[in-house]
């Protein structure tokens, strides 16, 4: 496979090499050139041999030499290099299948690239991974490598996720364990299918592995479009109170082992089983916090230090609004309360939103549609400003999942709003009106 070179940076060492725009990318000191991570490992040498096809459909070779580990120079159609790897899976958990119609296209692709993995943590299932990437991933010693494992039991594999190869794949886990590669892994809990003795099962295989460092497990997201899928039930308070219980003895295992616990349920188990969440130290380097493992007690002590921080002092009295979903919500009044406490002359009202969107069993505040926010609030006294998390938009932080822009939202309540990181600082910083920690 080659590649089209879109562009040169100006004065970069390709630029100096002579190497233009519209070329064909073919090696670099002998190494296939096939995607981002090809390109941007063997780029880091001193010492380089581009080889290409320039504008005259000649085969050519030049040498440069650069500092390690500066930029070649070479600009390209896409990230990537190429498209990227969708997923062969028909999961009966699903959460892409259980959207909506009439969405945005963007929402609708499922992703399962162990390039992504690595670049922008996101979690592959395996299933289309091909043999030149798992000795790549090796060679190349990629880590971490983020896993959805879901089961280790071969045969449950191939149910959940509807694929003949998902339980031939799960050797790559221990390939990569063997090769000292780190894995993060995901396990997506159905009741009845992978949860109880199954779970100890998979618990007890990954946590004999040396590399796993991270085990997470998340209850199934079940939203009210579900027609023609697998039947599934949702954990209720007994049920994910015994979840914890397994993840927890394992844990305790781990720490005995290992010095680490390893092994967390999400925050939602903890709030399904109406338990007390644990401690921040619990959660050790917090290396799944995308998955919702730790975010509650991370926030809470970030909130709690800014709070006790802070010597700031509002001028005049403020008056703001919070959005958050149904889960958040009692953390976030009781940040509110603490800041209320603090600075007398500040009113924040915390709304919470309940998902009439999705449905009422889908309460995190990143699944919150503008939608209902202007539905449940249109009316309401939100004072000068509505401070919102940046969860509940998409990466570029301007359009929530309803493609329903920030602006929009604004003009439809008539109030600036405000986004915020999900972090205690941040937070603070915001519902105070800003330019708290400039002397900091």
């Amino acid at each position: 496979m080659s590649v089209i070179i879109e562009a040169v940076e100006k004065r970069s060492p390709a630029d100096k090499a002579g190497i233009k725009g519209g070329y064909t990318l073919l090696s670099i000191n002998g190494n296939e050139i096939m995607d981002v991570l090809d390109y941007r490992f063997y780029q880091n040498n001193q010492k380089l041999n581009v080889s290409f096809i320039n504008e005259k459909g000649k085969i050519k070779t030049v040498r440069i030499k650069k500092s390690e580990y500066d930029e070649l120079g070479l600009n390209f159609a896409t990230y990537l290099m190429d498209n990227k790897h969708s997923c062969l899976n028909k999961c009966v958990f699903c959460f892409i299948d259980q959207l909506p119609r009439g969405m945005r296209d963007s929402l609708y692709f499922k992703d399962d690239d162990s390039r992504l993995s690595f670049l922008f943590g996101n979690y592959i299932t395996l299933t289309n991974i091909t043999e030149h990437e798992v000795e790549r991933i090796i060679k190349m010693h990629i880590s971490p490598i983020n896993i959805s494992v879901h089961t280790t039991n071969p045969d449950l594999r191939v149910k959940m996720m509807t694929n003949k190869n998902a339980g031939n794949v799960l050797g790559v886990i221990n390939r990569f364990n063997d090769a000292g590669i780190k894995i993060n892994c995901q396990m997506v809990l159905c009741p009845g299918y992978n949860d109880g003795k199954e779970l100890m099962r998979t618990l007890e295989d990954l946590t004999n592995l040396k590399n796993a460092e991270c085990i997470a497990a998340v209850p199934v997201g079940l939203t009210k479009y579900r027609d023609g899928l697998a039947k599934l039930t949702p954990f209720n308070k007994q049920t994910a109170s015994e979840t914890i219980d397994i993840i927890n003895r394992f844990g305790d295992k781990c720490m005995e082992k290992y010095g680490s616990r390893r092994v967390y349920a999400s925050d939602e188990f903890y709030l399904l089983a109406e338990r007390e969440m644990p401690k921040a130290d619990y959660y050790g380097d917090f290396l799944q916090l995308d998955n919702g493992v730790g975010m509650w007690s991370l926030l809470e002590k970030e909130a709690d230090d800014a709070i006790n921080d802070c010597d700031y002092k509002l001028e005049k009295a403020r008056k703001v609004s919070l959005i958050t979903g149904e889960a958040a919500y009692p953390l976030i009044t009781q940040i509110v309360d603490k800041m209320g406490k603090k600075w007398d002359n500040l009113n924040c009202k915390v709304y919470k939103i309940k998902n009439d969107f999705f449905g009422p069993l889908i309460t995190v505040a990143g699944l919150v549609t503008a939608t209902d926010i202007i539905n449940q609030l249109e009316n309401q006294d939100l004072g000068d400003e509505v401070i919102i998390p940046d969860v509940m938009l998409r990466s570029e932080k301007d359009m929530f999942l309803d493609s329903i822009t920030v602006s929009e939202l604004s003009r439809k309540l008539g109030v600036k709003i405000t986004v915020t990181a999900v972090d205690g600082y941040d937070m603070v910083d915001n519902i105070l009106g800003g330019a708290v920690w400039q002397n900091l």
